[in-house]
Formats: C-alpha cells, sequence, structure tokens
C-alpha cells in the first residue's frame, strides 16, 4: 500500500518551499540535510508530506519517550491507513547489572517490562518485514542491539489451511518460536492447546490466533473469529536463533569460557574465575535446554557469529535488511545527536568492570549500542529536524522553514540591567497580559525567587528537577490553567514543552556563558514566547555576550523574514490554542503512551545516575518507583 497523507491542513507559509526543498535534494541522493524549523511551523507536517512524496519507509528518531509518544500520535493521524508504529525502550524501570570494586558491591540487573510496549515493539519490527508503508517513530534505543534480521525472518514460521503437519509438530515449532503454553491465562506470548484447537495470543497484538486440526493436518486458521487462509508467527523474542546455529553458539560460549576461566587462575584471581564458571554455566544450561537465558543479549555475539567489535544488529538494519532504500528523521537533532554520541561510551565503561571482576565473558562488551560512526554508516539518506541544528548538522545543506501557518512572529528582545532586575520583573509581569516564564541559573535561586514573587501577591511556582518532582506534570497543567501566572525554572522549559499561553520569558542572568546560556538554549527558551501573539523576550544582563549576540541576531533575522512574508501576503497573526490534555493512562492503546510522567522523570533520573556510574543513587530511584506501582 503507497503512503497516503490524511489532513485537514494544506501546506501553507514556508512548508511548500521546503517541501520542494528537501525533495530535490533526496531526488539528488544527497546523503544529509538539515530542516531548521522554528517552533509552532508544523515541521511534522512537512515531514509527513516528503514521505508521501518520497513513498520509502521512515524511521523517525527522538531523544525521549514522550516526545517520541507525541511525534506518534501525529503520524498516526497523518498517516490511519499506513503502518505507523511506536519504538521505544520497553522497561518501566530498569536498572543496569553493574559491579562496584571500591565497596565490593555487585547490582544485578533489575527491570521491569512494560508489556504493552513489548508488543508495540514486535508490531513494528514485523510490519517492517512484511510492508513498505511503514513509520516507525523510535527513542534513541533504535540504536541497541536487536539480534540478527536474517534470522528472526529464517525462524519465522508460515502455517496455511490444508497444510500437512501434526498438532504436536506444530506446538513444538510454537515452543521454538519462543511462545509458552498457558491454558490458565491466555496473555501475548503464550498459547494453549485443547483437543484439535491450539490458541495463540500473538506478541505483537491483542489478537487470537486459532489453529484447528484433523488427521490430515491443519483444517482452519482464524484470526479474531475471522477466517483466514495463511497467517506468518514470528518469534515472541528477537534473540531467537534457529537450532543449528545455537548449537554451535553454546560451543563457542563454552570455549571462551574456558579461557576466561584459565586466565584468571594465571592471574591468581581464583574468586573471579569460580565465579565466571558458575554463572555461565548456569546460562549454558538455560540455552540447552530452553534456547533462552536471562541476560542472553551479553551472549549476543555467539548467537549471531559476528566477530569481536563488530557492530551489533539494531532496528537500523532491520530497514536496510527487508527495503535497502528507507529515510531516517532526526527530531530535536541538537539534543538527540549527542545523547547518541555518548551511548556507547558510557555502555563500555560499565561493561569493562564486569568483566574485569568475572560477572561476564569478554564478548559482552559487543552487545552495545552503535558508535556514532556505525550510526552514520547506517543511513541512506537522512533529515535533521530542528529550529537550532548543532555544530555537526550546521555542516550540512540547510533548508529552512521560518513562516507559521498561523503567522505568529518571533518574540522582540529586549536586554536591560541586572540591577534590581526583580522590581523591574514585578512591574512587568503585573502588567503582563499572558503567562511568564522565568530562567534562573540554580535551582536555589529559583525557588528564592518563587518564594519573594510570592510574598508580592503573584501567583508563582519554581520547577527543577528535584523539588515536586512527582507534581510538575500537575504543574504545567495548572500554569496553563491559570492556578499560577508565573512558573520559575533552570532549563525544563525547553524543547518539546508546548505552553501557548506564555507571552513573556525572562532570562536572568542572560550574560552568564555555559551551557545554560549558550547560543542553542537561548534561542530554544526564547521560543517559549513565539507561540502567543504578544510573545517577548528580557535578557537581564550587564554586558552582550557572544552567545547573546548570536541568539538575538538569530531571532531578528527569522522575525524580519516572517513579518515581510505576512505584509506580502497579507497574513494577520493568529493566537495559537491548545487544550490542556490530561496525563495519566486512557483505554485506547494510543492513550496509554502518555505515561504517567512523574514516574517517567523519575526513571530519567535513575537512568542518568546509571550512565554516571552512580548505581547506589540509581538503586535509590528504582526502589522510589516500586512504591510509585
Amino acid at each position: 500500500m503507497d503512503f497516503k497523507l490524511i489532513s485537514k491542513f494544506q501546506a501553507t507559509g514556508d512548508q511548500p518551499k521546503a517541501i520542494k526543498e528537501l525533495l530535490n535534494n533526496l531526488g539528488k541522493r544527497v546523503k544529509n540535510q538539515v530542516l531548521l524549523g522554528v517552533t509552532g511551523s508544523g515541521k511534522t507536517f512537512t515531514v509527513a508530506s516528503v514521505i508521501e512524496k518520497i513513498q520509502k519507509p521512515a524511521l523517525i528518531i527522538s531523544h525521549n519517550k514522550t516526545l517520541c509518544a507525541q511525534l506518534y500520535q501525529e503520524f498516526k493521524d497523518f498517516f490511519p491507513n499506513n503502518a505507523v508504529h511506536y519504538f521505544v525502550s520497553y522497561y518501566d524501570y530498569y536498572q543496569p547489572e553493574a559491579y562496584i570494586p571500591q565497596s565490593n558491591t555487585y547490582i544485578e540487573k533489575d527491570s521491569k517490562v512494560n508489556e504493552e510496549i513489548d508488543r508495540l515493539r514486535h508490531s513494528a519490527v514485523q510490519d517492517l518485514v512484511l510492508k513498505k508503508d511503514t513509520i516507525i517513530c523510535a527513542s534513541v534505543s533504535c540504536i541497541y542491539n536487536l539480534g540478527d534480521p536474517a534470522d528472526y525472518r529464517m525462524v519465522s514460521f508460515k502455517i496455511r489451511a490444508g497444510q500437512k503437519i501434526s498438532r504436536r509438530d506444530f506446538i513444538s515449532k510454537l515452543t521454538d518460536l519462543q511462545y509458552q503454553r498457558n491454558d490458565m491465562d491466555l496473555k501475548p506470548g503464550t498459547f494453549r492447546a485443547r483437543a484439535e484447537i491450539v490458541e495463540i495470543c500473538l506478541i505483537a497484538g491483542k489478537e487470537t490466533l486459532k489453529v484447528s486440526f484433523s488427521n490430515n493436518g491443519v483444517d482452519t486458521i482464524s484470526l479474531n473469529s475471522k477466517r483466514v487462509v495463511s497467517y506468518e508467527l514470528f518469534p515472541s523474542h528477537f534473540w531467537v536463533t534457529p537450532q543449528e546455529k545455537l548449537q554451535l553458539a553454546v560451543l563457542d560460549i563454552k570455549k571462551e569460557l574456558d579461557e576466561r576461566i584459565s586466565f584468571f587462575k594465571k592471574q591468581g584471581k581464583l574468586i573471579e574465575a569460580q565465579r565466571i564458571e558458575e554463572k555461565t554455566n548456569y546460562d549454558l544450561e538455560m540455552l540447552r535446554e530452553t534456547g533462552y537465558c536471562h541476560g542472553i543479549e551479553n551472549y549476543s555475539r555467539h548467537m549471531e557469529f559476528r566477530e569481536p567489535g563488530k557492530a551489533p544488529y539494531t532496528l537500523i538494519d532491520y530497514f536496510q535488511h527487508f527495503h535497502r532504500d528507507f529515510l531516517v528523521f532526526v527530531d530535536e537533532s541538537h539534543m538527540t545527536l549527542p545523547q547518541i554520541k555518548a551511548m556507547a561510551i558510557q555502555d563500555k565503561a560499565r561493561k569493562q568492570t564486569l568483566i574485569d571482576f568475572g560477572f561476564r565473558l569478554p564478548s559482552a562488551i559487543d552487545n552495545r549500542p552503535l558508535t556514532f560512526k556505525e550510526f552514520e554508516g547506517r543511513q541512506r539518506q537522512s533529515i535533521y529536524v530542528s529550529a537550532t541544528p548543532g555544530e555537526y548538522e550546521r555542516r550540512f545543506k540547510i533548508v529552512e522553514q521560518l513562516v507559521r501557518p498561523t503567522g505568529l512572529l518571533e518574540p522582540p528582545i529586549e536586554i536591560r540591567p541586572s540591577k534590581e532586575q526583580i522590581k523591574d520583573l514585578i512591574k512587568e509581569i503585573k502588567n503582563n497580559d499572558g503567562r511568564v516564564l522565568i530562567l534562573t541559573l540554580t535551582k536555589r535561586l529559583s525557588e528564592a525567587v518563587a518564594e519573594y514573587l510570592s510574598e508580592q501577591g503573584i501567583k508563582t511556582q519554581y520547577l527543577h528537577s528535584e523539588i515536586k518532582t512527582l507534581e510538575r506534570p500537575q504543574i504545567l497543567n495548572d500554569f496553563r490553567a491559570g492556578k499560577y501566572d508565573v512558573l520559575v525554572g533552570i532549563n525544563l522549559l525547553r524543547e518539546g514543552l508546548d505552553l501557548p499561553e506564555v507571552s513573556l520569558v525572562a532570562i536572568l542572568d542572560a550574560d552568564k556563558e555555559g551551557f545554560l546560556r549558550d547560543r542553542t538554549t537561548l534561542i530554544q527558551t526564547m521560543g517559549r514566547a513565539a507561540r502567543h501573539i504578544k510573545g517577548r523576550v528580557i535578557l537581564y544582563a550587564d554586558k552582550t555576550t557572544t552567545s547573546m549576540e548570536s541568539a538575538i541576531r538569530e531571532i531578528e533575522r527569522r522575525r524580519k523574514i516572517q513579518e515581510e512574508y505576512n505584509k506580502k501576503h497579507n497574513v494577520i497573526p493568529e493566537q495559537i490554542k491548545k487544550d490542556i490534555r490530561g496525563w495519566g493512562f486512557k483505554k485506547s492503546i494510543e492513550s496509554e503512551l502518555w505515561i504517567v510522567k512523574d514516574r517517567k522523570i523519575l526513571e530519567g533520573e535513575m537512568q542518568k545516575a546509571a550512565q554516571d556510574l552512580n548505581f547506589e543513587r540509581a538503586a535509590e530511584i528504582r526502589d522510589l518507583i516500586k512504591k510509585l506501582k
């Protein structure tokens, strides 16, 4: 089926020009280009239009689950008749396996798999195998090992009505695919057999496949009670290896184990030798008996017969293997690309300690995310999407989309001295029509400013990463609804935060050069005022830094282009209106993707602690998440 974009909107503003330029570059086989689209300019619609015109499968990568879910929702709306999927890490919480030599502390891998997200991952991959009209919205987890795509297809099993296969052999096939028998509770990845009927709850969906047998083999096949002629069954785990390969892999793992035991003994490390022997032999026994073991991904190099150091197979390899020609879109690339660059480095540091102390074989180091060089090499054609492209992306051809369909302009910017800045700010707040965001440099200052403004009778709330973490989503809703007029924060008020009620953004200490006041951060932060018809920005500073000058110059350049367009086309700017939606779970699958954000914020903090090798802190947060559940 072809991609068919369905929308009540039509390309307007800069969108037609941007779409044409992007398509022209793709037609010329330009490998990398940038869509520089300002906030509110309809970048997602532009991307959807490109996909419809080019008719190629697409991978859209976002730097966090929440933004990824937003993109998934939008693309589902744009392409209701095509295969649009959501692919993110399936952990509700995740504490990686780790060892801290200083305190002799071993932390076992602890995680809780979200079965709904696991199902969506399988659904995404299976449609990618079978269909060309597939769009997958993924987090950066798409650069982690997913298993060999060739093996994944090889072990799949197509069942047909009239097929000569006994019920017993069919059940054996299901077991090879890692489906588990459960006659009492049928859930995804299980099956039950009663008399001559076998019912399978498919891993990729909530559908049930019912296969009835007669003496001659398969009699009938039905999917959710609807008769079908045939159906292709895929593995219920991504790491499923054909039996003959599995036997060879077990032998290779055993050989590496023997070498590792010998190495430790020569070093006089008897504890490490005993540790790796017991742990690996247990896993080998599970592999022989069931074809699967806890932490099987750590043996993926052997299961896939990869050479040491060779890159793992990822979701991108599935695109390559089954379609060869496809598009990659990197959303908020200035945030996503640095994250991708850091992941392999952080993973290697943690794994090496486990290997050195006998908790894992050396081959476990090859169960890893892609390096940035490997990520680059796997792309056919890529479009980086951002309002503030990073240094890496700015090397490529840039397509600008600066004019908003609403006609709204970039906010005017004013620099004021920091002396008596709070007094000046209070006067501005009281005369302001709309909500106000105040950006500080420290948590302590954000609390102090919020407290002082509250004492002055201004409805104010502060928002940062540690204080009132669990109340954060409700604070944002209350802010939009008018319970608070002012929100004071640090760097949480940037990408992906859609607050159309904000008419004033005030940045304190704007002249303090650094990550929180560099060019990219300033442009992103000031952009929070671009969704209001009266939006404006005040920078409190005693000097104009290079970052300030560059950011202001860019904002003014964009504003001039927008003003000229509006004048030429008689466009009158319109205020954006957006419903305030809830944050909790709802019944539909799509709504379930709007994961309860307080828990997600904690999970992000836990993962960051683990990446920083602060495993004690990560364990504390993990326990708090368990209490929440």
